[in-house]
């Protein structure tokens, strides 16, 4: 039996009046002690009580490390130790994007359960096949998984086994659940939440965990389709930490300039020049000898900063402190650095790509460091939450921007120094506690597509109204009943061959479906980046990965090997990008990240340039570059919507986000205006202003046009089973999810006047 209590604790929790304290078990409140807690979180006195007592679905927000993971799990470990002996089966689930993640939540679970025989699991890929044997065989407390492990189990393990494995379940928690929003696995983890429940045959208890939500009721509605307005919602009024900024300028030398490959600034060099190789020196200085994340947005560059600061310990005779970590790594690797980080007795700065953005545990961390832009607001913000941990620690941010040096041939969006003022902005929404709002428009066919087969395989055959009901009908998939029937019936054309169908109606996996349902990465509705060649008249110009094909449409600059292109074709099938050379002098550096940028994102750097303060966490350098992005900005007239001559181009500054930028982008190109998107602006090759005029004046005057329409202009696979779907098809998946032309009467007529 574990050692009780002291009297003094009891009588402080009671002093602290802890309702919640109270309800849990003795052996819970014993492992509490144990950890030396003060005192309960507010969100885990909110919790508590409801997870002891209902069966209502919760959505639990609270900033990194501020107790969400103990708010759900206290109460429910609670339950399982008073419980009776009761039938077999996992009785909660704990559903992670990351297996990294998983693990951390693994050994933080079993030191709560370990002294009350509660089993706890866990489940993914990197799991041996004798742990998933010995769940299997005798399946009971909690489990640790992966949607895509959990498809796996659905699919591979039969109905009898599955049903054995999950009848008994009363929570299902999900982890990161910002991370899922109408993505494709987020799609796919409705689906499985549903399915398990119809497997079940009964309601189980959902509860998201989130640092980074947006819109909660929408979150809330994600977890529960269509019945989002009956979960309870509970935020934590904790965890307001100090925040100490800095965020430090640097000018790129036109000589030391080795150019930028890509829209997120990756060098396309084997070594740091220029203003990246004062960004290492100045990190070496600040960072050494104490414990620290580096965010750098690209594996080449987490690679390059990484050899630059191992260099720089070497040459100062010091043991190398820095280490390297993205997905490209292996396993091992990544979980070497992990542990070093956790080790308190040694200095350590991990160098990583967003692998380290989620909330898996690397101990005390001094300061976050970013060097570029955070892809999203909310990102920004899960990286900072890292830092700042401890009791009456403030929580530490330095983020490096370089800006290419100013001459006679700089492009105006050099100028306006973009990058500074997206990152003045993000803070600034940080502050206001801003987050990118969840684009619910989606149709997500690759998935829907995804989720047929796995449902036939799961049930060995289904009909097309038992594929309606738990897919449709639910409301995991926004579409209607034609557009389902219209994916079924392009499923089942002899030349895709994923559909049969029996004389009794029972939809069979066909000969093409067999192989993919077969398939070792079936499971896994995302796609990974796929390398793309860059082609210039004959001449290949070298490999790009492209996560995301919207960002290289016909039209859009893009910048290769330290020189500025314009996209001619994107071919999809070849994987490959036809360019040619841009005019316009010097590439700027910035042109946004490759998902876009929002509509609140693009109004507060507007606000930036408009505002006259200066922000008193920028060094001189930053202050510099400020002060030139204003003079910029007043001198082209940009105040609202403006058109701006540059020799024989014509930049167009709508200040909106992505969504409309590209739909404008579109519908110019349609119009027979050479358009092509160039961050926060688009930039017209042809410099005929008479043409723009009259294709911005019908679009002010006319009906928004169809989005559908424009997207005829693109050939794109964007999801990973997208290449099975029709070309109308994929013109309605683009159009609901890059496109909105409902606003482009009212911008259109603002860059008129």
């Amino acid at each position: 039996m574990s050692e009780q209590p002291p009297d003094a604790f009891i009588r402080a929790a009671e002093q602290r009046a802890s309702k919640a304290f109270d309800l849990l078990h003795p052996e819970v409140q014993r492992w509490i002690w144990k950890q030396g807690w003060d005192e309960l979180r507010d969100i885990q006195e909110d919790a508590i009580p409801l997870l002891l007592t209902g069966e209502q679905d919760i959505i639990i927000a609270a900033t990194t490390a501020g107790g969400k993971t103990e708010a759900a799990f206290l109460p429910i470990v609670s339950r399982l130790v008073e419980r009776a002996p009761a039938s077999r089966g996992f009785k909660a689930i704990y559903v992670s994007p990351l297996r990294a993640l998983i693990n951390d939540q693994f050994g933080r679970l079993e030191s709560l359960c370990s002294d009350l025989e509660i089993p706890v699991f866990k489940w993914h890929g990197d799991v041996s096949q004798s742990q998933k044997l010995r769940a299997r065989q005798k399946p009971d407390g909690i489990l640790l998984i992966t949607p895509e492990s959990l498809e796996a189990i659905l699919v591979r393990r039969g109905f009898a086994e599955a049903l054995g494995l999950f009848q008994a379940i009363d929570w299902i928690v999900v982890d990161e659940l910002h991370a899922y929003l109408d993505s494709p696995r987020g799609k796919q983890l409705q689906s499985l939440l549903h399915r398990i429940e119809v497997l079940t045959k009964r309601r189980i208890q959902r509860i998201g965990l989130s640092a980074t939500l947006a819109d909660k009721r929408i979150a809330a509605e994600f977890l529960r389709p269509r019945e989002g307005d009956k979960a309870r919602i509970l935020e934590s009024i904790d965890g307001n930490r100090n925040l100490l900024l800095q965020v430090r300028g640097y000018i790129q030398p036109a000589h030391a300039d080795k150019g930028y490959n890509d829209i997120g600034g990756e060098t396309t060099d084997a070594s740091l020049a220029g203003a990246e190789e004062q960004i290492a020196n100045d990190l070496f200085k600040l960072l050494h000898g104490t414990r620290n994340l580096v965010f750098a947005n690209s594996r080449k560059s987490v690679e390059l900063y990484t050899v630059e600061l191992s260099d720089l310990c070497e040459a100062n005779g010091l043991p190398t402190e820095f280490l390297a970590h993205h997905g490209n790594l292996s396993r091992e690797y990544r979980e070497e650095a992990e542990r070093r980080m956790k080790n308190g007795d040694l200095p350590a700065t991990i160098v990583c790509t967003s692998t380290l953005e989620l909330g898996i545990d690397i101990g005390n961390i001094d300061t976050v460091a970013q060097i570029g832009c955070a892809h999203t607001v909310s990102g920004l913000r899960q990286r900072l939450g890292r830092s700042g941990r401890r009791a009456g620690q403030s929580a530490k941010l330095r983020q490096y921007i370089a800006a290419t040096e100013l001459s006679h041939k700089t492009h105006p969006i050099d100028e306006l120094r973009p990058g500074l003022i997206q990152a003045i902005a993000m803070i600034n929404l940080l502050g206001a506690k801003w987050n990118e709002p969840v684009d619910t428009q989606k149709l997500h066919l690759s998935t829907l597509l995804h989720q047929i087969l796995a449902l036939i395989a799961q049930y060995g055959g289904i009909t097309a109204e038992q594929g309606y009901r738990l897919l449709v009908q639910s409301g995991v998939f926004a579409v209607d009943g034609e557009l389902y029937k219209q994916l079924l019936r392009r499923m089942g054309e002899p030349e895709i061959g994923l559909l049969v169908q029996s004389p009794d109606g029972t939809l069979l996996p066909g000969p093409v479906g067999e192989r993919v349902i077969q398939a070792h990465d079936f499971f896994a509705v995302f796609k990974t980046p796929t390398e793309y060649r860059v082609i210039a008249g004959t001449k290949t110009l070298g490999n790009l990965p492209v996560d995301n094909p919207l960002a290289y449409v016909a039209g859009t600059l893009v910048i290769f090997g330290g020189r500025r292109w314009v996209v001619q074709e994107l071919l999809v099938a070849d994987k490959a990008i036809m360019v040619s050379a841009a005019s316009g002098g010097k590439p700027p550096m910035f042109w946004g990240d490759y998902g876009g940028l929002a509509d609140g994102i693009v109004e507060a750097m507007r606000q930036v340039y408009l505002d006259s303060d200066t922000p008193p966490y920028l060094d001189a350098k930053a202050i510099q570059l400020l002060r030139e992005a204003r003079s910029a900005f007043h001198r082209f007239e940009l105040t609202d919507a403006s058109i701006l001559e540059h020799g024989s181009d014509l930049i167009i500054f709508p200040w909106v986000g992505s969504k409309s930028q590209l739909a404008l982008t579109l519908a110019l190109n349609a119009a027979g205006v050479k358009a092509g998107m160039a961050g926060i602006a688009i930039d017209c090759g042809d410099g005929n202003l008479n043409k723009l005029i009259d294709a911005l004046e019908k679009l002010a005057n006319d009906a928004p046009p169809d989005p559908i329409v424009l997207a005829q202009s693109t050939d794109l696979d964007l999801d990973k089973f997208d290449g099975f779907l029709s070309d109308e098809m994929k013109r309605q998946n683009f159009a609901r999810a890059a496109l909105d032309t409902a606003s482009l009467p009212e911008i259109s007529a603002r860059l008129l006047r």
